[in-house]
């Protein structure tokens, strides 16, 4: 098939519209995207004018700060769980002699756990105040043996009241 030059004319404008179309409408695409991008950038750049560094490192100081004091919570509330676990076994012996030297404990209290020395050795201290009744005897018995048999433990006071009656 043979086309003349006014066809060929026609043929290569129609061509040259199609893609000058196309190239337009592939510019307003971007000019079209390109403006949806710079607003979004500027409400990103608003969005980081509002944060202020300062304000950032004294909220960071202040978190640091409260981890500081929860981390010195954490370890009072170890040592007086420690303290308390050591106290267990103090008075569960103190209950143990007291019951094969037949007296009763009315009442016992602990500090918890100190440092401290005997006949110039560093120890752990555990101090116990008690309340026992029983036979003037018995009593006795139990002061005595609390100082031999209570192996890591030493009386250094007992005060024994003797109702009058």
């Amino acid at each position: 098939m043979k086309l003349s030059k006014t066809s060929w004319l026609i043929l290569s404008a129609g061509i040259f519209l199609v893609v000058v179309a196309g190239l337009c409408l592939t510019r307003s695409q971007q000019l079209q995207e390109q403006g949806q991008l710079g607003e979004e950038l500027s409400i990103a750049e608003r969005r980081l004018s509002k944060f202020q560094i300062s304000e950032l490192q004294q909220q960071q100081e202040e978190l640091q700060r409260q981890l500081d004091e929860s981390t010195v919570h954490l370890t009072a509330a170890k040592d007086i769980l420690s303290q308390t676990v050591e106290s267990i076994g103090v008075t569960d012996e103190f209950f143990q002699i007291a019951q094969f030297c037949d007296v009763a404990v009315m009442n016992i209290s602990s500090s918890g756990t100190e440092s401290g020395k005997f006949e110039g050795i560093a120890c752990t201290v555990i101090t116990l105040n008690a309340m026992v009744e029983g036979e003037v005897p018995n009593l006795i018995d139990f002061v005595i043996m609390l100082n031999t048999d209570f192996t890591n433990g030493v009386v250094k006071s007992a005060q024994i009241d003797i109702p009058s009656g």
